[in-house]
């Protein structure tokens, strides 16, 4: 008997994700979030559920940097992901490469439908595509005669090529009825024959504005039309179905009017076929390589080392959550135990010693304070005393008393008559200021 192949549970793990991650496709997925949580490394974690089920996602940090909405509990998301298995626990899981709100990816998942299968049918081949008359004289226009569209057409047409009649064929450019009416003045247009161009389209807005023109009758239509079509919606960013299906897109209403000018149609012509031969070249090439592409695509997910570092990091998100509950109920124990400790010290606390000692500190403060106010006010009655007995024996008491002192030229004190003689010059000083005189007679001495 053949020893029976026993798998580990890691293999078995291993072996099914690589089966689901070959067997599926990317696909996409509207819920609800809920249970969301962000890691610290980034990564984003949540459950996306309907009424009967749920599903748990991942959305690592490289694919949500790039996301244009953070998902909040509750909230109705659209996701594009591929299936594949969180191994060390054995569940299978969402990695999401992309997230939109559900309103805004539904459309665009419509969008998106439709424009494939458009294209898969031939609509927008370039060949099937007529080229824009060498020379136009009347042009019309569909679109709504109070927008800003018919404006800047009319104004670019006057500027550029005056002599070119404008007809407008006026409808809806938003709004449930605007298809129809956008399809039944194209009809009016076709039927009348009278026109050597059209243009159809508006000025920009939302997604929601724009999508009458995203109707599959409407670019089944033009992509119909026997006269040549410009498509010019939006800005040059927006795109809409009838820009693909029509002979010609213009990113914006007034680029429409100078691609029907007559002084670049030449130049329309060439560039167009250069662009027809270009896509062909490019479609024919891709067509080749994309089975092979496809292939290597499959075999590189499956043998990626991003998978298994996905894995790694998801089971660190995990480990770092439970550090961190963990740190969170040791801050708190050890909050606890401080505000113990802390009451307790109040109990011991040495403040009231302390007040009492600060207290008898002043009172010294208060007492040197007064000694050294009385010893100042002896010392100065001290001076005070000093002061009056100098002045007894001083010179100036001696003025005061009506006493003069007298100098010569070279301010030497005289105390002779011996030294002077008539003509001299003195100075005499008294008590309160000084003069000079000269001597006239000498007596005495």
């Amino acid at each position: 008997m053949q020893n029976p192949d026993i798998y580990t549970v890691s293999r078995l793990n291993s072996e099914v994700r690589l089966i689901l991650e070959l067997q599926f496709q990317r696909l996409w997925l509207v819920g609800e979030v809920s249970n969301f949580v962000q890691a610290a490394s980034g990564h984003w974690y949540f459950s996306l559920k309907d009424q009967a089920a749920q599903v748990k996602v991942a959305m690592f940090k490289q694919a949500n940097r790039n996301a244009t909405v953070k998902p909040q509990n509750g909230q109705q998301i659209l996701i594009r992901a591929r299936i594949s298995v969180y191994e060390p626990r054995g569940e299978y899981q969402l990695l999401a490469e992309m997230i939109e709100p559900a309103g805004d990816g539904l459309l665009k998942q419509q969008y998106e439908q439709l424009k494939n299968r458009l294209q898969a049918e031939g609509l927008f081949d370039e060949a099937r595509k007529q080229p824009l008359p060498a020379h136009i004289n009347r042009v019309g226009v569909i679109t709504s005669p109070t927008g800003a569209a018919i404006r800047d057409i009319v104004s670019v047409l006057q500027r550029r090529a005056p002599g070119i009649e404008v007809i407008i064929y006026p409808c809806l450019v938003q709004g449930e009825q605007a298809a129809g009416q956008l399809k039944q003045m194209l009809s009016t247009a076709i039927r009348r024959n009278e026109v050597d161009v059209l243009i159809i389209g508006r000025g920009g807005g939302s997604l929601e504005d724009l999508w009458c023109f995203n109707d599959e009758q409407l670019a089944r239509a033009v992509a119909a039309c026997p006269i040549p079509i410009v498509s010019a919606v939006g800005h040059e960013i927006d795109f809409a179905l009838t820009d693909f299906v029509a002979d010609v897109r213009a990113p914006t209403p007034s680029a429409a009017a100078e691609l029907v000018s007559p002084d670049q149609s030449h130049l329309l012509e060439r560039l167009r076929r250069l662009h027809s031969a270009l896509v062909q070249a490019q479609r024919s090439k891709l067509n080749h390589l994309k089975p092979d592409l496809k292939q290597l695509e499959q075999r590189l997910l499956a043998l990626h080392p991003k998978r298994r570092l996905q894995q790694q990091q998801q089971r660190l998100d995990e480990l770092q959550l439970r550090l961190n509950r963990t740190i969170t109920q040791q801050l708190a124990n050890a909050k606890r135990q401080q505000q113990y400790l802390q009451q307790s010290l109040q109990h011991l606390s040495p403040a009231k010693a302390i007040k009492q000692q600060h207290e008898q500190l002043q009172q010294l403060q208060q007492r040197l304070q007064r000694g050294i106010s009385q010893q100042l006010k002896q010392q100065q009655q001290t001076l005070g005393r000093l002061s009056n007995q100098l002045n007894t024996v001083s010179p100036l008491a001696t003025l005061a008393r009506g006493y003069s002192i007298s100098f010569n030229a070279e301010q030497q004190v005289l105390t002779s008559t011996k030294d002077l003689k008539a003509g001299d010059s003195v100075t005499t000083q008294l008590a309160e200021g000084s003069f000079s005189a000269v001597v006239s007679e000498v007596s005495g001495g």
